[in-house]
């Protein structure tokens, strides 16, 4: 399985009032990681826009173990979990500057016509896409 690892600062704005990382801004490290994933396939998601293919998350999942401070790194490790040529179940682990594991959660992504929201097969849509998502899975 293929794992890409992006990371990011935990900045001021990104934390609430009790000091730790806002809930939802894990969600845009979420994206962080899909795109570093992506990227790490030689794949891009300009290009599949450009197509007039858009992916949506259709689904989240995230379970809170340890928070996230201001100051700290936060480190994305993504994987494609599942993947059916339909949709595609990304795995996600956010870790602290430490190495402690802080987040834990899942996306599903769909892909579908940008006009008409419509989803369509990447299997024959996308062959790369397919290709790399299915070898991914596998390594």
């Amino acid at each position: 399985m293929k794992i890409a690892t992006a990371t990011t600062a935990v900045r001021y704005a990104e934390t609430d009032q009790m000091g730790v990382v806002y809930h939802a801004n894990y969600l845009v490290w979420m994206e962080l990681g899909r795109t570093a994933l992506v990227e790490s396939l030689g794949l891009d998601y300009a290009a599949l826009e450009a197509e007039g293919i858009v992916s949506p998350v259709i689904e989240v999942q995230v379970k809170f173990k340890k928070p996230l401070r201001y100051g700290e790194t936060a480190t994305i490790k993504t994987w494609i979990d599942k993947y059916d040529g339909l949709r595609v179940m990304y795995g996600y682990e956010i870790l602290n500057s430490q190495g402690d594991l802080c987040v834990t959660g899942t996306t599903v992504n769909v892909c579908v016509r940008k006009d008409t929201f419509r989803p369509v097969s990447m299997k024959r849509t996308c062959p790369n896409w397919h290709k790399a998502y299915e070898q991914a899975k596998h390594n």
